[in-house]
């Protein structure tokens, strides 16, 4: 029987109508998103499943969407499958803490209130600081680290090769963005974000989230999971707070994370989310590497037949 990877999708990836066939289809998607809203205390379902766009594209809506998506998809393939087997997983940026669920360091409940209060306070540090996200396309990574230092903004994401994520005030990524050309990038393109994530704008998010995470009951992860932060495996409670804790505004090291699971040996990945942003990212990464991914009952069903 199959043993995969488990890879889970970050905030972006979101879009109306997301699970709804999947809870219509599957009972028990349906359960997990009826106890979602009730330890979330509202319907995060209907927004999910209904929308308005702007309503769910809320930091403090996604974030929670996108977990509660994830594990709902895992738990209707565990069904579906029997002698599915994930062996590791990685998750990108709120994508980890699903992957920590996944993996059993939290419960649903906890790991839930845990990504509903990450998104509040991400939302929060939004609102305070004036920041904005722009992706530099086909340029050297040590190219557009120079041209962040020159900036005074942050690396945010290494997504892929040529696909390097920059992240810090307004002032700062439009200097960035202009600048790209000139520094041998081939296209520095504005993101349609609310804020400055993963950068230093972030500091009262990452502190509160500190807290947040000290009270949390954290086990001990049943398969390896990887962190953005340190492109390693966190084993520890101790080192899972915090490398969740500084992953808010470090960098994901999407790449080298990548690179260290198949370097393990691992050549088959599940994608679990919207989008199959994942799986665009590991085709630069890693042409040889085997993606599949499961976003709705119709992509499962595939998947399903294909891990078999």
């Amino acid at each position: 029987m199959a043993n995969v990877v488990l890879l889970f999708a970050g905030q972006g990836a979101q879009k109306v109508g997301m699970g709804k066939d999947l809870a219509e289809a599957h009972p028990a998607a349906a359960a997990l998103f009826r106890r979602a809203d009730e330890v979330l205390g509202r319907s995060l379902s209907s927004i999910m499943f209904e929308g308005p766009e702007e309503e769910l594209t809320k930091t403090a809506n996604c974030q929670p969407a996108l977990f509660v998506h994830g594990l709902a998809l895992l738990e209707v393939l565990k069904e579906r499958l029997p002698g599915l087997t994930p062996v590791a997983a990685a998750g990108l940026s709120l994508g980890e803490m699903t992957a920590h669920t996944a993996a059993g360091t939290f419960t649903f409940e906890e790991g839930l209130k845990v990504v509903a209060r990450r998104g509040e306070l991400m939302d929060e540090a939004c609102a305070k600081t004036n920041g904005a996200m722009a992706a530099m396309i086909g340029g050297e990574e040590a190219a557009v680290k120079q041209l962040a230092e020159d900036c005074g903004i942050d690396v945010a994401n290494l997504n892929c090769p040529g696909q390097i994520v920059l992240s810090g005030t307004v002032e700062g990524v439009d200097k960035a963005v202009s600048l790209a050309k000139e520094r041998g990038i081939r296209m520095g393109k504005k993101l349609n974000v609310a804020g400055a994530y993963h950068s230093r704008l972030m500091v009262s998010a990452e502190e509160q989230l500190g807290k947040v995470l000290a009270e949390a009951e954290v086990g001990t992860p049943g398969i390896p999971v990887v962190a953005n932060q340190t492109a390693t495996v966190v084993r520890t409670a101790a080192e899972i707070r915090e490398t969740l804790t500084k992953q808010v505004t470090g960098s994901v090291r999407w790449v080298e994370s990548m690179q260290l699971l198949r370097g393990e040996g691992h050549a088959l990945f599940l994608e679990l989310g919207p989008g199959k942003v994942l799986a665009g990212l590991m085709g630069r990464i890693d042409a040889e590497a085997k993606v599949v991914s499961a976003e709705d009952a119709e992509s499962l069903e595939a998947a399903v037949a294909e891990l078999g």
